[in-house]
């Protein structure tokens, strides 16, 4: 079995966004050389994820606007907060939009339904988040 291991930074300008990592991670794929297998893809920060969705602007809007009622900003009001952080909201948003995600590899493809494609969700943006992208088979 062989096994490729990546790490994609990401530094978003607002404190909270969607980005379409897919074209990346397939880049990974390619590099690895692996036909048949799995890629795990997972966010290697508290406060960020990332998730399987629809490629739709107007989604992804949607996700940052029920996040932030679920879970809204405060600098107050979050007893993580009293750390001297700001971000406790960011901690529940990720808990709930989620870590990571496997996908199957299949003819050196990942292997989604026809609308999959593959998110970065950042909650407390403005400096370097990695992602690890570890694919595995032959």
């Amino acid at each position: 079995m062989k096994a490729h291991t990546a790490y994609l930074t990401f530094n978003t300008p607002e404190r909270c966004a969607i980005v379409n990592i897919n074209s990346k991670v397939e880049a990974e794929l390619a590099k690895s050389g692996i036909k048949e297998g799995l890629c795990l893809v997972n966010a290697m920060h508290i406060t960020s994820s990332v998730f399987i969705n629809d490629n739709e602007s107007g989604l992804h809007q949607d996700f940052l606007e029920w996040v932030e009622k679920l879970a809204p900003y405060s600098r107050g009001g979050y007893k993580h907060n009293l750390t001297g952080e700001d971000n406790g909201d960011a901690h529940l948003k990720r808990t709930v939009m989620g870590r990571e995600v496997v996908v199957a590899v299949t003819a050196g493809k990942l292997d989604f339904g026809p609308w999959e494609r593959i998110f970065y969700g950042e909650f407390d943006g403005k400096r370097n988040k990695r992602v690890l992208v570890k694919i595995i088979g032959e």
